[in-house]
């Protein structure tokens, strides 16, 4: 099943939410960071949000994540766009193999204490941007705290990967469902009722479970249509024009320096890894003719 994400309302308009199968994408950042099992799972749930979250803004917009914690990864960040590209990265992408009470992988500890930070990179105009504290750790209760506190929309954000025992990823996704302006005291009651009963994440999507049929669990009881549905993949914008024009904006004399040093200049990008090597004939004008 290739990854995607679908958008639905309920019939009553009290509702809207989302669902999003991200396992191959999330398989692909790990190989791409050489991510350990519990720098996977922070990742891909951050993955997962920040692809619902950008399904939400307007045209035009992109949608940043970076999460700053006290534990061992340090810090993730990750970006999507409305078409369904999203990429990201972790500082810290070998960390010990942790688990919880519960056995199962301790992201919360891993992320540890800190901030939120979300942006929302608007075309042509001024971002925004707002900051919250980090209430768990587990990322799912995070951003659900960002959008009650930022946003105030009351909101349930359930994430989860699970990791095979070669370390590669199983499965993964998430949901996410919003109140909306007119909804009423029994369609609050019936979601938390519904939300009450879901264990794992993770575990429904193992199971074969489609972003729809994951939505028809969060949303028992309620109609709803499909609004939009997007397949999803893990893609980064960097290519070697793009680090090349930012290597023209540093200082030339600085450039020339590392290359007398170094004989030649490699950047590596972040996001996915690849690395770029520059020559000095590279920034020879006499090549641009």
């Amino acid at each position: 099943m290739q990854d995607y994400l679908i958008r639905v309302l309920t019939t009553n308009k009290q509702l809207r939410a989302l669902a999003v199968k991200s396992t191959d994408l999330i398989e692909k950042a790990r190989k791409s960071h050489h991510t350990t099992p519990v720098a996977t799972a922070a990742l891909g749930r951050a993955l997962s949000g920040v692809l619902m979250m950008a399904s939400l803004v307007k045209s035009g917009e992109e949608v940043s994540l970076i999460i700053e914690g006290d534990g061992p990864i340090e810090k993730i960040v990750v970006e999507a766009n409305q078409y369904g590209e999203v990429r990201g990265y972790v500082k810290k992408p070998v960390i010990d193999f942790v688990l919880n009470n519960h056995k199962k992988l301790d992201v919360a500890s891993a992320v540890g204490k800190g901030q939120m930070k979300v942006i929302k990179n608007k075309l042509l105009k001024k971002s925004f941007e707002s900051t919250v504290p980090l209430v768990s750790g587990e990322i799912g209760d995070d951003l659900t705290y960002y959008f009650s506190q930022s946003e105030q929309t009351p909101s349930a954000v359930g994430l989860g990967v699970l990791i095979n025992k070669d370390l590669s990823v199983k499965a993964a996704g998430g949901f996410m469902v919003q109140l909306l302006p007119d909804a009423d005291e029994n369609t609050i009651s019936k979601l938390e009722d519904n939300l009450g009963k879901i264990e794992s994440v993770s575990r429904l999507i193992e199971a074969g479970k489609s972003p729809e049929e994951l939505l028809e669990i969060v949303l028992t009881g309620f109609d709803f249509r499909v609004m939009e549905r997007k397949d999803v993949y893990y893609r980064c914008k960097c290519n070697r024009e793009r680090i090349a024009a930012l290597l023209n904006a540093f200082d030339e004399k600085e450039i020339k320096e590392i290359l007398e040093k170094e004989g030649r200049i490699e950047v590596r990008c972040h996001f996915c890894n690849q690395s770029y090597e520059f020559s000095p004939d590279d920034f020879n004008p006499e090549n641009e003719r």
